[in-house]
């Protein structure tokens, strides 16, 4: 399993952004799938998952109504839409899965809030 993720990048506080995650060596939309956040100093953060069980999406209270989870299953891409973006955004993301119990995720993507 391969995850890249991409995307990434500075941008003004209030902006938006579109982060991808291109998955490779499993079918995506078969294993629940999502995106962690880690900013310097700070603990890792779960930003959001795709569940395999009902494809229902999930976010963290802080991304709650500025961000949105979606996929691709034909491009087995997974995607974040992050909008009204703060400066409290500012991490590293990464794009995160399990598989037969084992966790893979990506090298993850930085983005930057600042004016």
């Amino acid at each position: 399993v391969q995850l890249q993720a991409s995307g990434g990048g500075l941008v003004q506080p209030g902006g938006s952004m579109r982060l991808s995650c291109a998955a490779s060596g499993y079918t995506l939309d078969y294993y629940t799938i999502g995106w962690y956040r880690q900013a310097p100093g700070k603990e890792r953060e779960g930003v959001s998952c795709i569940s395999k069980l009902d494809g229902s999406t999930h976010y963290a209270d802080s991304v709650k109504g500025r961000f949105s989870v979606s996929r691709d299953n034909a491009k087995n891409t997974l995607y974040l839409q992050m909008n009204s973006l703060k400066p409290e955004d500012t991490a590293v993301y990464h794009c995160v899965t399990e598989v037969n119990n084992i966790q893979y995720k990506g090298q993850g993507t930085q983005v930057t809030v600042s004016s």
